[in-house]
């Protein structure tokens, strides 16, 4: 596994529960837009997968009556090698939690075409990535946001420990096989990660506080897990986790 770039350290902020973490999370979303917002008259965000996500999405669909749902710009983390109705879709569980909740338009979602074949899909994703913030080929895109989360094995996106993604240096998206599930998964790299204004990383449970310990602890284990490969060169890198996950800090 490659060394992490020379950047910034990581910020943590622990709260009380899962609760607690969801709405903080909706608070940093906000807080990012309206900078973003401020700044460009845009917001680009990278939504994340699995189960902490949900809480976090539902906020956003409930709560925030004002945000400008026509300038913001989603985009996917990673994504499962299934279609978008499948029941592992990263896209289906955001739509039925937040983007079928808020005005915001279809134009402006960027789901990854997994129902294709798994390379034709990513390449499909890196082409729509660079057309969108204008880049070509040795170009980083620059997230206002980037939604992270982190395996019991210290996997984040789909960037699995041992597999081929943990190396890629040039694209944005890769479809990146995972021996474990024995299937591919679509995935951003540690490049655009890496490029993010802040990255958000949210860890919640015990079954997480091990790693957490060995990435953010006094004596943190070098290169260890593919989480702590992002490392933003010139953004912040954020770190929310409830108490379960944190007890061992």
């Amino acid at each position: 596994m490659p060394q992490p770039p020379n950047s910034v350290r990581p910020e943590l902020v622990i709260v009380n529960d899962a609760a607690a973490l969801a709405r903080a999370a909706a608070q940093e979303f906000c807080r990012c837009a309206a900078d973003a917002l401020a700044a460009r008259g845009r917001f680009s965000v990278a939504l994340s997968g699995g189960n902490t996500p949900r809480a976090v999405n539902s906020l956003l669909a409930n709560e925030p009556k004002d945000l400008p749902w026509s300038k913001i710009f989603i985009f996917f983390g990673d994504e499962r090698h299934v279609p978008p109705d499948h029941p592992d879709s990263n896209y289906r569980m955001a739509n039925e939690t937040l983007l079928s909740r808020v005005p915001v338009p279809e134009s402006n979602v960027f789901r990854v075409r997994a129902e294709l074949d798994a390379n034709a899909a990513a390449d499909d994703y890196d082409r729509r990535l660079r057309e969108f913030f204008g880049i070509q080929i040795g170009a980083w895109p620059r997230f206002d946001l980037i939604l992270l989360g982190m395996g019991d094995d210290g996997h984040t996106a789909s960037l699995f420990p041992g597999s081929a993604a943990l190396q890629e240096q040039s694209r944005l998206a890769v479809a990146n096989w995972v021996e474990k599930f024995q299937s591919y998964r679509i995935t951003l790299t540690f490049p655009v990660l890496n490029h993010g204004a802040e990255d958000l990383f949210l860890v919640s449970g015990d079954s997480k506080s091990q790693v957490l310990r060995e990435i953010l602890g006094p004596a943190p284990k070098q290169a260890a897990y593919p989480a702590q490969m992002v490392r933003p060169q010139d953004g912040r890198l954020l770190w929310i986790a409830d108490k379960a996950a944190a007890h061992l800090l």
